[in-house]
């Protein structure tokens, strides 16, 4: 079995069934954790509507999707915020597929897309539980940095430079 990797618009049935799978994970696990409830079906949504990835198209943005054996595994998004700072967003891969690469393969080719794009920077942000998520950001290069922005969920922030 193997990995591919292309461009995909975040519209495509695959990309918002890998969006709405991604959402529902780390929502679920934030409400887990701190409310003992899963995301209630009405938030979940909003949410995933409201955030339809429109960002992620060239020229500015690029959202990957990995396939194993031919069939959506996993997604990986990236976007310029400036004309050397682009930022990983939306990596996700699902469970059944995780321990085989294909998280890595993502981030590989979101950094080449980045690279493509002028940047030469690539930054993200992440939560404390998503332990997983840190763990991979650390092993492919990233140094957990100062924040670089506000966001509400955002508890760590991590930056590599682009060669």
């Amino acid at each position: 079995m193997t990995w591919t990797v292309r461009p995909e618009r975040p519209d495509s049935p695959a990309a918002a069934a890998l969006w709405r799978a991604y959402y529902t994970e780390v929502s679920d696990r934030w409400y887990l954790l701190h409310e003992g409830r899963r995301t209630d079906p009405a938030e979940l949504e909003r949410e995933v509507a409201a955030q339809s990835g429109a960002d992620l198209v060239p020229p500015r943005g690029h959202l990957l999707v990995a396939r194993y054996a031919g069939e959506p595994a996993g997604s990986a998004g990236v976007r310029l915020l400036d004309a050397a700072t682009a930022e990983l967003t939306r990596v996700f891969v699902h469970e059944a597929m995780r321990g085989r690469g294909g998280a890595a393969l993502l981030v590989g080719a979101a950094e080449e897309a980045a690279r493509a794009s002028g940047a030469t920077r690539l930054i993200l942000d992440t939560r404390s539980d998503l332990v997983e998520a840190r763990a991979l950001y650390a092993r492919l290069g990233f140094t957990e940095t100062e924040p670089h922005n506000a966001v509400r969920y955002a508890e760590h922030w991590f930056a590599k430079h682009l060669a």
